[in-house]
């Protein structure tokens, strides 16, 4: 049987609210740490720069900073289309709240063709068992909401706030409700993990997002599978920063996209 998706735009009620504005609703079951889960934030902005550019042409980065502590309920955005060309288009999306911004992204868009470099696979994914070989780990509600929204079976690596000597995490992820495996539904993914350094603490603390970058290997021109192998590594923290990368790959051992977080230490 055929498995029914959604996309992120139908899930947060993204609606267009004139003059190049949307509107959209995140309830408290997406909420992370501090807030609503900041790939969700990142997701509604692809989502938006996507019709605010009016072109089917594959996203091939999200760049996004968070100007401030958006809560749950109601967002509001706004876009500017810069087209560059026949090949590359920039959206700008700034996501306000009550009047006051909280964040805002830059969407690049680009045209797939062909170049005298030939193609190169991206990074191979790590051997692991299949998803179905793996136990599912539940983030506990009470820490943060949106863990019920995520099927994650880790698959390599430690578990989170067990003491552990590395900072890195794999597990095959899957989205509920299940939505199409899409540019905005990978920033939703690529957030999914706890923060990175949590392998080697023993209790939580907050380490909120300040900034992330994400970057598409793909067209989609070939669906990608609804479950993804996501691997979390922290390339280093200091002076009350973190900064995370991570790998997304599909249940062929395609890549599907990079991503880099910056986060604040909050503890």
């Amino acid at each position: 049987m055929m498995q029914l998706t959604t996309s992120p735009a139908a899930v947060f009620e993204l609606a267009e609210a004139g003059d190049q504005r949307w509107r959209a609703h995140v309830d408290e079951t997406w909420r992370g740490w501090t807030g609503p889960h900041g790939g969700v934030i990142a997701a509604l902005t692809i989502e938006v720069a996507r019709r605010a550019c009016g072109l089917d042409l594959p996203v091939r980065t999200l760049d996004l900073r968070f100007l401030g502590r958006p809560d749950d309920g109601a967002l509001t955005f706004r876009a500017v289309s810069r087209p560059l060309g026949r090949s590359t288009h920039i959206v700008e999306v700034l996501a306000e709240q009550r009047g006051a911004s909280v964040a805002s992204a830059s969407i690049t868009f680009g045209r797939t063709g062909t170049t005298r470099i030939p193609d190169r696979p991206g990074r191979a994914a790590p051997p692991v068992p299949q998803a179905e070989a793996c136990q599912r780990f539940r983030i506990p509600a009470e820490i943060v909401a949106v863990g019920a929204h995520f099927d994650i079976r880790p698959a390599a690596g430690p578990l989170p706030l067990t003491g552990a000597d590395d900072a890195w995490m794999t597990a095959w992820i899957a989205l509920t409700p299940t939505m199409t495996t899409d540019a905005a539904a990978l920033a939703i993914l690529a957030d999914a993990l706890p923060p990175a350094i949590f392998p080697t603490l023993t209790a939580p603390l907050a380490v909120p997002t300040v900034a992330l970058s994400l970057y598409l290997h793909t067209d989609f021109a070939e669906p990608a599978t609804p479950s993804v192998l996501v691997h979390a590594a922290n390339s280093g923290t200091g002076g009350g920063w973190s900064v995370d990368d991570t790998d997304i790959w599909d249940e062929r051992g395609r890549l599907l996209a990079s991503a880099r977080q910056s986060r604040r230490v909050l503890g």
